[in-house]
Parts: C-alpha cells; structure tokens; sequence
C-alpha cells in the first residue's frame, strides 16, 4: 500500500519500467498514423492492427500497477524547449496509474465493442485514426507531469471530439439528435452531426483559453509548468496572493475542466455531441474525455489544497457549487428526454457534478481525504457503469433503428442479453443500495458533504440528495421505456416489413456484459473497497502533499466524528440514499414498468405542462446561449457593416482615395527630370532652413 514509505525515481529518458509509461500514450499515436497505410492491405487488417494497438497501450498501462503497490513512483524526463527550460516527462504515480488503467481498458473494450456497431461503415479507416488518437491524447493528460503537456493532450482530445462528433458530416437526418421542427425561443432543438461537431469544439475552446491563461499565469510567476516543481518552490504562490492573483489563476484552470467536462455554463455541447457513434460516446462522452476536467482537479486540488495558507477557499466552493448546479440542472433535463442517448448524456453531466462536489467539498473539508477519495471513487464506478449503459444504448439502435424511446418498449423478450447487463449497470447508476458501485461511491460523497464542516454543506446536501432521486427515476423510466410494455407501433411496423429482432452479436454484447459485471462486483464488495480506496489515496496525499488529518480553513467548523457504525456508513448519509434510490426507482417502476399510472397525466394539468416544457426546453439555456452568443453578436455586426463600413469606411475610402490622388499629381508636377529644377528647389530649401535657424 501507498504511505509514507513511498520512494521517488528520477530517470531521464526510456529507462526501465519507465518505457511503459511513455508506451500507453505513444503507442496510440503509432497506431492512428498506420492505420491510413495498413488500410490499404485489406479492412481486416486495419481493424485487428486498430484493436492490437489499443490492447498494446492497456498491456503497458497494467505492467505500471505493480508501481502503484511498491512504494515507489517514475518521474522520467528528457529535454524538450530549453529555452525556457521546460523538459517533457511522465508522472507515473498512485493517482494517474489507477487513471491510466481506468482509460486504457475501456477504451479497448470499446474498440472491440466497435468493431461489431461499426462494422461496414465507409468511413472505417477514418474512425479508427481519430479514436487512436484520442486514446493517446488521453493517456497523454494522464501521465504528464506538467501543465504544458497536459495541454497538448487537452487540445488532441478536443480535435477528436471534433471529429468524432462529427463523424457522420454527411448530416443524413437518420443522425441527428433532438425532434426535428422542436424550437424553443425560435431556436433549433435539433441538431445534425456536423453542426454538433463545431458546438462542441467552440464551447470547450472557451473554457480551453482559461486553462491557457491560468497556466501562464501561474508560469509567469513561478517559471515552471511541473507538478512537483510547482509543489516544491512555493514563493510563486505567495507572490501572487499577495497581488490577489492566485484563486484567480485557480479558477481559470477550472474553467478548462468545466468546458471539457460539460458543467455549468459550458454544459450544452455534451447533450448535442450524441450525434456522434454510439462507441464514441461511450468512450469519449461517458468514460474518459468528460473525465479529464475531474481528473485535472484531482491533480492540481492537492496542490492548491497544499496552498490553504494563501486563502484558496474560494477557489474550492467554485467546484462544489459548479458541480452542484451541474448535477441538478442536467438530472431535471434527463427525466423527461426521450432519446435514450441524450438521457445518458444529462446523467453523465450530473454524475461529473457529483464528482466536482466531491473534489470541492474536500478542499472545504476538516479531512481532505473524505471528499477526494469519494470523488475519485465515483469516478471510477461511473466510468465502468455508463461505458456499459452507452454501448447497451448502441446495441438498443443497432437494432431498432431509433433513438427515441418511445420507439421502443418490450424488447426484452428478444435482447434478453442486453437487457439484463443494461439492468446490472443501471442499478448502479440508480445507486441500488450495497450491490453496486454507484451506491457505494454516491454514499461516500454523501457522507464525505456531511461530516466536512462546511458551514453549507447543508444546502450542498439536500441538492445530492435530489438529484440521487431523480438519478433513479430516469434510470427505471429509461429501462422501462426500451424493455417493458407493449412494443410501439414503430416496431410492429418493422416486423410486418420484415424486420426481425434480435440480439447483437458478442463482439457487441460482451464488452458492455464485462462492466457491467464489474459494477456490480465491486459493489458486493464495495464496502471493502471504499476503505482501501481511501488509504490508498491517503498514503498518496500524505506522502506528496503533506495532507492528512487537516486544521479547518476559513468557513469550516469543525464536525462532530462519530456516527460510522453498520460497514463504516455514516446513519445520516445512508439512509438519505436508501431513501432516494427507493422514492426514485418506485416512481419509476409504477409509471414506466408496472404501468400503473399513464405518464400522459403530466399534459393534463396546465402547472405540470409547464414544468415539463420548461424542462424539455433546457431550462431555455440552450435558447440564451445562442441568442447571447451567436443571433445577437450577429445581428450587431451586421448594424455595424450597415452603418459603419458600408456608410462611413466606405464614405472614407473614396475620399481618401481622391485626396491622395490629388496630392500624388502634385509631387508629379515636381518630377521633371530637370537638373537645374532640381538644383533650384534644393537651394531655396537650405535658404528657408538657414532663415529659421537664425530667428
């Protein structure tokens, strides 16, 4: 275990064990540039090379787990802008090998997984570059040590994403996402794969411009990007409190995490990106993309945790209520969408909210550890669970042909296989209590809220505790939806035509199957593995940060100790998500499984109507933004160009034009070859010059 034994090895270069943690990110970038050339030997080839190098890249991920577990850690560096000293390296250490791993293994389940949904697909080899290179630019934020390389890894998976989103550009309307003709507040609530693509990567470009000016920000004063170096020398840090700059380079950086982990108020790509491929979403927009913004605070918390005597409270309630906020806004939208993908997507977003909350609080917190190893857990848990739910989802579409649930229903009479993983990994989402991960982990951030001491963690968790019943009804009413009931008219009108279904082959099933499993076994046993968990990433933080038991910080009163009794669970904790999960999964199992209650009612009233268009419209959040960020910056352009360039730019020019025609026919008439001329006017000008010199 991890503790205050724990070695450091510096090496410079590919020495040693060291080579593997420079493989998990390299590797994938050799694949991706290969795959155009081996593409051209046969499409076999180029998808067995594709899962050979995802498979290679997790086979160098594991061989570092035995790191993690020695007491010893990898700092490799070699020589890369030495202008300003600035050396590229890899950080293999307790946090980023268990992260390393997380990403490396799904991700090639998830190309496995792809090689059944995307099998035919024209556009293959072009599928296989990007998702290669957005493994390696992953695994590239993961392992660095220092913010410089964390960035180029940033903008890679951001170009994935891009394009990934984007994959379909052809904008068939089969790819869309959204009702086609819904508008709210005359904007589009549909999207095409193409439009989607370029959403994304301009939102996420806004919260990528903070992260670049807080790291150079933080650079400018400490003349470093390193982790280790930063934490080592800390006078940069007092200089720029002391000029009222450090929370404020603090929350920059956020800013990059809340732009690429969907929060509030860069939130509205995530929902459109579901244009992409279902294993895109599972990979990118579920497992490991959305992940990075957390994984950024896991990283950089410690540290400004490590700087409590500057002041860096504020920096810590920023990421608690953004994630808050994220996770209640995003759950409200999820129970009443009716596209199976987009309602992942909102849980997605909200279960990263619950993740921020966990990372903020901690830093709020009288034992930093609580909230961060709850956090971290969930993460973990969430990773596996909704991969499994995403690539279940595909499996749904591969079949039916329809994103909309209302397609759907009594499909687990001929997908029993899908069915029941997709059940297994939605229990964990809905927190099922002591079987799955999701409620182990949930219940950590629970507690971790309760006992910081903050002096609001109160309203913070009252919110966990609604979303958490919300999290389980939209989980029941999407199981219920695709797998019980009547099948729709949709699907009757597909068998009549001929259309059988069936369940997908496993090269599909198996991948989403493994996690699902997995979830589920580590919530048999999660009440071992919290704890373990916990010490694990409390070894880390003492023996890197000098974090253990904490002195409060400013707004934090100390929390009574007591009240972990039955498996270690706080009583308060416990029993609000015992209570959630069964307010949320009864609701849900009487309107969308027993069918007790038609959900129709809700259209009935004038008061719940309202409601649910609100909710159904966003929050009208989508509609602000492209009124404030796009229609109306347009529209002032476009009075700009009217009265502006068209009247006065283009008034100007003709007039300057003609002045400095005028003025060119003067100097013309100078210009007469005459020597003699010449001679005349250079006399008068020294005569003229002469005369002033002598007033």
């Amino acid at each position: 275990m991890v503790g205050d034994n724990l070695k450091m090895a510096g090496i410079v270069g590919f020495e040693g064990i060291a080579i593997f943690a420079w493989l998990v990110w390299i590797l994938p970038f050799a694949g991706g540039a290969i795959i155009p050339a081996v593409a051209k030997v046969g499409k076999k080839v180029r998808d067995y090379t594709a899962v050979g190098f995802a498979l290679a890249s997790a086979i160098s991920a594991a061989a570092l787990i035995p790191l993690a577990f020695s007491g010893s850690e990898i700092h490799s560096q070699i020589n890369w802008i030495s202008v300003v000293n600035v050396k590229a390296g890899v950080l293999p250490d307790p946090l980023s090998i268990v992260m390393t791993n997380l990403v490396a293994w799904i991700s090639f389940l998830i190309i496995i997984y792809s090689t059944g949904y995307m099998h035919g697909d024209r556009d293959l080899t072009r599928y296989w570059f990007f998702m290669l290179f957005f493994i390696g630019s992953m695994q590239l934020i993961v392992l660095s040590d220092n913010l410089l390389m964390v960035f180029f890894g940033w903008e890679g998976v951001g170009l994935a994403s891009y394009a990934l989103i984007g994959f379909w550009y052809y904008d068939k309307k089969k790819d869309f996402v959204g009702s086609i003709g819904d508008r709210a507040g005359g904007i589009a609530m549909w999207a095409s794969p193409s439009h989607a693509g370029m959403k994304a990567f301009l939102m996420t470009r806004a919260g990528d411009t903070m992260m670049l000016a807080g790291m150079f920000m933080i650079f400018i004063y400490s003349g470093t990007f390193g982790f280790k170096e930063l934490l080592q020398n800390q006078a940069w840090a007092a200089q720029m409190a002391h000029q009222n700059l450090l929370v404020p380079a603090a929350v920059l950086l956020f800013g990059g995490a809340v732009g690429k982990s969907a929060q509030f108020p860069l939130n509205e790509w995530l929902l459109e990106a579901m244009t992409g491929p279902t294993p895109v979403s599972a990979l990118i927009h579920a497992a490991t993309m959305v992940k990075a913004g957390v994984f950024l605070v896991a990283r950089i918390g410690p540290l400004f945790f490590a700087l409590a005597a500057f002041g860096m409270t504020q920096f810590f309630e920023v990421v608690a209520w953004v994630g808050a906020i994220t996770a209640f806004l995003l759950a409200t939208q999820a129970i009443v969408n009716p596209e199976i993908k987009k309602v992942l997507a909102y849980s997605t977003g909200s279960q990263i909210g619950y993740m921020m909350m966990a990372l903020g609080i901690a830093g709020l917190s009288v034992n930093f550890v609580d909230g961060y190893a709850a956090g971290f857990f969930q993460l973990m848990s969430h990773a596996m669970f909704k991969a499994s739910l995403f690539m279940g989802a595909g499996a749904l579409l591969h079949t039916v042909g329809s994103r909309f649930m209302t397609d759907m229903g009594g499909l687990r009479k001929h997908m029993r296989k899908t069915y029941i993983f997709m059940l297994l990994a939605s229990l964990s989402l809905a927190a099922a209590p002591l079987i799955t991960a999701g409620f182990w982990s949930k219940d950590a951030i629970f507690a971790a809220v309760l006992e910081s001491g903050y002096a609001h963690a109160l309203p913070l968790f009252g919110v966990a505790v609604v979303v958490a019943a919300m999290t389980a009804f939209y989980t029941f009413r999407m199981i219920g939806m695709a797998f019980f009931g009547k099948k729709s008219k949709y699907l009757e009108e597909m068998e009549q035509r001929g259309h059988h279904l069936h369940e997908v082959g496993p090269n599909m099933w198996v991948p989403f199957a493994i996690l699902a499993v997995a979830t589920i076994a580590t919530g048999v046993v999660g009440f071992i593995i919290g704890p373990q968990i916990t010490n694990y990433l409390g070894g880390y933080l003492v023996h890197y940060f000098g974090i253990g038991k904490e002195v409060p910080s400013a707004g934090v009163s100390i929390a009574p100790e007591g009240g972990k009794t039955f498996f270690g669970l706080n009583p308060t904790a416990a029993a609000a998500s015992f209570g959630a999960f069964a307010i949320g999964a009864i609701l849900g199992y009487i309107v969308y499984i027993a069918r007790k209650v038609d959900p129709e009612i809700i259209s009935r009233n004038i008061v719940t109507r309202a409601i649910w268009k609100f909710l159904y419209n966003r929050w009208y959040l989508n509609t602000l933004l492209y009124w404030g960020a796009v229609i109306g910056p347009m529209a002032i352009y476009r009075i700009i160009w009217r009265y502006f360039e068209s009247t006065i730019i283009d008034g100007i020019s003709p007039a300057f034009q003609y002045t400095m025609a005028y003025f060119s026919k003067v100097v013309r008439a100078g210009q007469t070859g005459i020597t003699q001329t010449y001679l005349f006017v250079f006399g008068v000008g020294i005569m003229i010059i002469v005369m002033l010199m002598l007033l």
